[in-house]
């Protein structure tokens, strides 16, 4: 006799959700390209909006039509995306000889059993292999979408439905809106009848001409633009963008027409002006609840980008004529990049430091700058550098009237107004932001302070006496001054995000001795020195021995190593490269230019880094000598590496492939009488005092270096011929062959 015993047997069930999709690979393109062009065309006299509603129309007819939208139900779980039919009829094909050997015993079935788990196992490998290499070159050249693939394939998403809602959706869109609303509100509520208007603040430079009316563009233009754009694709495009390249010959025509109707009217469609929002995080690792760590990146129609590629265009063409850029605005700026600001702004810090003097640098911080945008007063800008007529009727009718709603997944919510900022994620938005901003550098140079601004990101620095009073007056007065035309322009400015940084040499930073420590108010909030800064992804220190930085690059790249070492095994040689220049070479050749000059030591701290990914692709062991590992890759040394970069710029100054503000470093040599060395294309080489300082700046460094090159190298007719015939050099000198 027994207690009674109770047995519930519990069915685990999957979760199932449903999903919409279209199988776009069935399409064959001919047969797409015959349809779109089957469609008649609009009549002539057809407004842009009935023109941009025939377009779309007609190609998402023709997606319809060739790739139906189908719903099915599937269930939550993770399955290996390389795991092939094939493979799977291995696998019953291995379990069914399992069967059979166990039932039998038989001396012959346990070896056939065992030969085709070999087969087998060599079959998953190359089917990962194969996998992972196509995902991997299909990337190539987009880091984002790199780093992408190998977080998914390192930690795939987890079998659980995705937390996500239309009230998530609605939620975001309100917190969006509501918190550049309430930014604007603050800064409306600031300004005072007495202030001067913002506008008034110009350089006062006559104009060469004006820009009144747009050109029409030719369809081979349209064509070359597609064809030059990334592949991507928003949810509000009829089709996606890899078929509308695939269809060109078909569907350029429509587009081109759009445009050109749009630049003589003046106009942009309702259409074109709705904008997807996708969140996101702003830091990798940031609490995804916290709404305040996400950033609204506008996701627009790719023909709608098309159009602003076109207007900006001919808007860049008209700024270079008149000469109306910043000259210390380096974002999205042709021959400029995060790096040449960086050189300038370095050369200036430690040609002070060479001299003996302190330089307080402050980076300004702004509160969601493109969003806050006040659009009377940006169309006022662009009214003031010679934008008028029906161009001027264009950007009214671009700004206005725009439209945006948030997306996640299937869910997303409904539309709201936008009438501030420009949109994140647009081609137009970047140009007419620095637009916006070119009387600040006006009123930067009337304080007589240095600065150097990258889009949104403003750094300021002003050299002085380390006996002198830290922080000096007149860059009080300055940042005020910054912060009142900031307010008054609708930009706010995070006093508690702002950084500073005083900058000397060790001795000089030894002798200044401030009791008690100097501090900076901005807004009410105090702004501490610190001991280092990051500065476009380069961490600066106060003696600019970027020891702190090059210790973030290990860190960095190490992480990355880990993270392809753990893929090797199923990665080809050359996927393999394509990873490690990714992730890891790009940490080590990030603006090296200012690691010139850098003790040997440091640099060692990243030729480890190097050699570690050289062992990673050719699984080269730990103790075999890296050098031929090395010479067989043709890698140059990171040393040499720095050499190439800081000479790679120097060439483009000498060739005005550089900003303005990195050729003015650079004078070309000439002796008091007629010597051999005039022709040798030398340059001068200013004298420092500090070799720690001075001597690492850019104009120091760059004519040190360019002079030791020989002739023909200098001579060079193309920057591809130069980088050739220097790496070439540099590699001999590196590896003595």
């Amino acid at each position: 006799m027994h207690l009674c015993i109770f047995h519930t047997q519990l069915h685990k069930t999957k979760e199932q959700r449903t999903i919409s999709f279209r199988n776009i690979k069935l399409i064959n393109t001919t047969d797409l390209s015959t349809m779109i062009s089957s469609y008649p065309n609009p009549p002539p006299a057809s407004s842009l909006t009935d023109l941009v509603t025939h377009y779309n129309n007609c190609l998402s007819s023709s997606l319809t039509t060739l790739a139906p939208l189908k719903t099915r139900s599937v269930s939550f779980t993770h399955t290996a995306p390389w795991f092939t039919p094939h493979l799977r009829q291995l696998k019953a094909t291995g379990r069914r000889l399992e069967r059979l050997y166990n039932k039998t015993q038989l001396t012959v079935h346990r070896q056939m059993y065992s030969d085709h788990l070999h087969h087998y196992k060599n079959a998953l490998t190359t089917a990962k292999t194969s996998y992972y290499s196509n995902l991997i070159n299909t990337g190539t050249g987009n880091s984002r979408v790199l780093f992408s693939t190998v977080n998914h394939l390192l930690q795939p998403p987890k079998s659980l439905p995705p937390d996500i809602s239309t009230t998530q959706c609605t939620a975001f869109l309100d917190f969006f809106s509501s918190k550049i609303n309430t930014i604007h509100q603050q800064l409306a509520s600031s300004r005072t009848p007495s202030d001067v208007p913002p506008w008034m603040i110009t350089s006062g430079q006559p104009l060469i001409s004006s820009l009144s009316d747009f050109t029409p563009v030719t369809e081979q233009t349209v064509s070359e633009l597609i064809r030059k754009a990334k592949t991507t694709t928003c949810q509000l495009d009829p089709l996606p963008t890899s078929l509308v390249k695939a269809c060109l010959p078909s569907i350029s025509p429509m587009i081109t027409n759009i445009i050109n109707s749009s630049l003589t009217t003046g106009t942009v469609p309702l259409t074109l002006k709705l904008a997807a929002i996708t969140p996101i995080l702003k830091k990798p690792g940031a609490d995804p609840s916290d709404l305040n760590h996400y950033r609204p990146i506008s996701n627009l129609p790719f023909i709608s980008k098309t159009l602003e590629r076109v207007v900006a265009a001919q808007l860049q063409s008209h700024l270079d004529i008149n000469n109306l850029h910043e000259p210390f605005q380096s974002g999205f700026r042709p021959k400029h990049s995060t790096e040449t600001a960086l050189v300038k702004i370095t050369n200036d810090l430690l040609l002070a430091a060479d001299f003996g003097l302190l330089t307080i640098l402050i980076l300004l911080d702004l509160s969601a700058a493109f969003d806050t945008i006040s659009h009377p007063l940006l169309l006022d800008r662009l009214a003031g550098i010679g934008i008028t007529g029906a161009a001027l009727s264009w950007f009214t009718s671009y700004l206005t009237g725009r439209q945006q709603f948030v997306q996640l997944s299937n869910h997303k919510s409904g539309c709201s107004g936008v009438s501030l900022g420009v949109p994140q994620g647009s081609v137009l938005g970047p140009l007419l932001f620095t637009t916006y901003l070119l009387p600040l550098g006006t009123l930067l140079r009337h304080h007589g302070v240095h600065f150097h601004c990258y889009a949104d990101d403003t750094q300021v620095y002003i050299s002085t006496k380390p006996t002198a009073a830290i922080p000096p007056t007149s860059l009080i007065t300055c940042l005020e001054e910054i912060r009142s035309w900031l307010s008054r322009n609708f930009l706010k400015l995070n006093g508690n995000k702002t950084e500073a940084l005083l900058i000397g040499s060790k001795s000089t930073l030894t002798k200044s001795q401030h009791t008690p420590a100097p501090l900076i108010i901005i807004d009410g909030f105090p702004v501490p020195f610190t001991s280092k800064v990051k500065s476009l992804g380069v961490i600066l220190d106060n003696t600019l021995s970027f020891a702190p930085h090059i210790h973030n690059i290990t860190r960095t790249a190490f992480f990355h190593l880990r993270n392809i070492a753990r893929l090797r095994p199923s990665l080809t040689q050359s996927s393999t490269e394509i990873l490690v220049h990714s992730f890891v070479t790009s940490c080590i050749d990030y603006c090296n230019a200012l690691l010139t000059g850098l003790p040997t030591k440091l640099i060692n701290r990243l030729q480890i880094i190097q050699n570690s990914a050289a062992r990673i692709i050719t699984r080269t062991k730990s103790s075999d000598h890296i050098t031929p590992v090395l010479i067989q890759l043709h890698w140059l040394p990171v040393h040499y590496r720095i050499q190439y970069k800081t000479l790679l710029l120097t060439y483009k100054a000498l060739h005005n492939l550089a900003p303005s503000y990195l050729c003015d470093l650079l004078q070309e040599y000439t002796p008091s009488r007629s010597l051999h060395s005039t022709s040798a294309g030398l340059l001068c080489i200013p004298t420092s005092r500090l070799t720690t300082m001075g001597a690492r700046s850019f104009s120091c460094s760059a004519p040190r270096l360019w002079n030791s090159l020989p002739p023909h190298i200098k001579q060079s007719d193309t920057i591809t011929t130069f980088k050739s015939q220097l790496k070439t050099h540099l590699f001999k000198l590196a590896h003595n062959v």
